[in-house]
């Protein structure tokens, strides 16, 4: 049950977004079994004065067309799955937005199972 947020600069395409999103949904499907319907997705446009990030950190050179993206999920895949998970993103990224993969930035955040309500205020994975 991922819940992903993405940041981008604002300006960017619908289409361009559309494939942010077909993308990420792809890759969390293919290397974390994630069903087809299970779309939990938001896109956040920021101008420049709130957008700020480490254009060299690790030796990565970053451009303004940086895409963070924070995946919350459960603490339920191996290290194998979240390093796949990772790759993948970032080559469907390539591949249908047009991305540098040194604009790809991902981060995971992990969740027991008992920490989501889908609706009707119920926890329905406890």
């Amino acid at each position: 049950m991922p819940l992903t947020h993405i940041s981008i600069r604002a300006g960017k395409s619908e289409t361009f977004r559309q494939a942010v999103f077909d993308s990420l949904h792809q890759a969390m499907h293919e290397t974390f079994d994630v069903p087809k319907d299970n779309q939990f997705m938001t896109i956040s446009e920021h101008p420049v004065s709130d957008f700020r990030y480490g254009a060299n950190y690790l030796g990565i050179r970053r451009s303004d067309d940086l895409v963070m993206i924070q995946i919350t999920a459960n603490n339920t895949r191996t290290l194998e799955q979240k390093k796949q998970m990772f790759k993948r993103i970032a080559e469907l990224l390539v591949l249908h937005a047009g991305v540098r993969s040194e604009d790809v930035f991902v981060n995971l955040v992990e969740v027991d199972k008992a920490n989501w309500s889908l609706g009707h205020g119920v926890a329905q994975y406890a």
